[in-house]
This record gives C-alpha cells, structure tokens and sequence, in this order.
C-alpha cells in the first residue's frame, strides 16, 4: 500500500471509487479541480497501480476540511481507510491548518466510528443536508498538530 498525491492518471480509479461509495457522486470536474487547486489536494492509496481508495481535502490559512474519503469495498476493513485519514491529517498539518472539519451522514457508522477514533468530536448538525437519500449531516472537528 503506498499513499501518493492522486495524478490525472488516477482519476478512472477515483470516479469509480466515488460511484459505488457514495448515492450522490461527486462529478468527475468536480473531482478533477482537486488535481491542480494549490489549496487542496487528492490522495490516492496505490496497491500496485489500482487506486483502492482516496481523500479530497482543502486547507484554507489555519482551517481544513476534509470532504470526501472513499475505499474500494473490497479493500475495506484492512486499514486503508484509517492509513489514508492519518496522511490527510499530516498533510493538512503539514500546510499550516490547526484545525480539520468534515461532515459524515448520520446513517455512515463505519466513517464515523473512524473518525472519532482518529480524535474527531461532534461539533454541530445539518438538517436534510444530504440528497438521494435525503439525511443529515454530523458536523465534526477536531486540532490538528503542524507538522513540519
């Protein structure tokens, strides 16, 4: 398992990722943005060169926001997904954010038991926040350390 920054060549592997994890997929523009945006960035997690899962986030000054994490299915359960949050946290660290939000369906238990284990905290909610299914969002957060 390798944890690199997602190139062009990745996003087949993303998109394909985002479909059969999400109801409500990001758009493949709407991913690719990510590629190039010197405030954001993709991180791919290589086995070989099969893209098994991946993170888009944004450091904004002293703030970040994680806004999607996605592993293969049948790469779940093995700490890809866990690998893959730590690099996000490092990386933001890394660009001066002190601090990390996201929001997570309420309906998502895996992410969110993620989460909290990686030192997330409940923060907030967002009534009917997500489309197809309509649901909620939990808001969560949490400090992050710089890294240099």
């Amino acid at each position: 398992m390798e944890i690199v920054r997602a190139k062009a060549e990745h996003l087949d592997g993303i998109m394909e990722i985002e479909r059969q994890s999400f109801p409500d997929p990001w758009s493949r523009g709407g991913v690719e943005v990510y590629l190039t945006d010197p405030s954001g960035e993709i991180l791919a997690v290589l086995e070989g060169q099969e893209v098994v899962g991946f993170a888009i986030y944004h450091v904004s000054y002293d703030e970040s926001e994680l806004f999607t994490i996605a592993v293969r299915a049948d790469s779940r359960g093995r700490g890809v997904g866990r690998a893959l949050l730590d690099a996000v946290l490092s990386g933001a660290g890394a660009r001066g954010a002190r601090k990390m939000y996201l929001e997570v369906r309420r309906s998502n238990t895996a992410a969110r038991t993620l989460y909290k284990s990686a030192g997330f905290t409940v923060c907030g909610e967002r009534r009917n926040y997500y489309e197809a299914p309509r649901e909620d969002a939990i808001l969560m957060d949490r400090e992050l350390e710089e890294r240099k």
